[in-house]
């Protein structure tokens, strides 16, 4: 009996090494080595999960000296920051926008040939002076931009602003109300040169621009014997008052 039983243990010996050896013969080592291998490139998206960030942050901060994943959120938060400071900003820009649009001017209603009535008149102080009149005859205010543009009959030049006579802002009238411009027509000293006789005068009105159209001109009667003017003709810039319009 005892021999049997060593007999049956010996080859119980035999079978598991004949299964061991079977199991190598037909690759389930070859699948034990694979599945050991396999293990790095398992953790390998881990790795470059954790390399992202510092990419990130580095692109978005500029900064490529990031040392590992922490400081590369550190990075990213800070990245957050500086684009929620940048839209702060955007928001108070277009805060501004309304401030701007209240300092802008109101409508633009030029005074012309259409809604004033124009007058113009010698004047014996000072001498070869004329004074220039509109007055506003529509229903609503107007405005007078810069100075009335003059024409003597077919004259090929423009008569020269006195710079000296520029008003602060521009000349508005309310219905009914008048400004003024005043016209050196000749120099007292005779030093002017090209004198003529002007039988008829047109006057010009400029827009929100220099010597853009502000709309119809304005013919004004002038004297039977007509105006006298040389070279020296100069106009100034529309006033409000005749003192101011006489004084250059």
């Amino acid at each position: 009996m005892r021999t049997s039983r060593l007999q049956l243990l010996a080859a119980a010996g035999v079978a598991v090494a004949s299964l061991a050896l079977t199991a190598c013969q037909d690759g389930t080592g070859t699948r034990d080595e694979g599945a050991s291998a396999s293990q790095p490139v398992a953790s390998a998206p881990s790795d470059a999960s954790s390399q992202a960030p510092e990419e990130s942050a580095s692109g978005s901060g500029g900064n490529g000296s990031t040392a590992n994943g922490s400081t590369g959120s550190g990075g990213d938060t800070a990245g957050s920051g500086e684009s929620g400071s940048g839209s702060k900003g955007s928001s108070a820009g277009k805060g501004s926008a309304p401030g701007g649009s209240d300092d802008a001017p109101a409508t633009f209603n030029p005074c012309n040939g259409s809604n004033t009535s124009v007058s113009a008149a010698p004047v014996s102080r000072p001498v070869n002076h004329m004074l220039i009149t509109v007055k506003n005859t529509g229903s609503k205010n107007c405005d007078l931009t810069y100075y009335p543009v003059l024409r003597f009959d077919e004259m090929q030049w423009v008569p020269q602003p006195v710079e000296e006579s520029k008003p602060q802002a521009v000349v508005t009238l309310a219905p009914g109300e008048s400004a003024y411009a005043g016209v050196l027509l000749s120099a007292a000293d005779g030093s002017g040169s090209g004198g003529a006789t002007g039988k008829k005068l047109t006057v010009g009105f400029q827009g929100r621009t220099p010597n853009s159209d502000g709309g119809p001109a304005a013919i004004p009667s002038l004297p039977a014997a007509g105006v006298y003017y040389d070279s020296s003709l100069t106009v100034t810039y529309w006033q409000s008052s005749t003192d101011d319009a006489l004084t250059y």
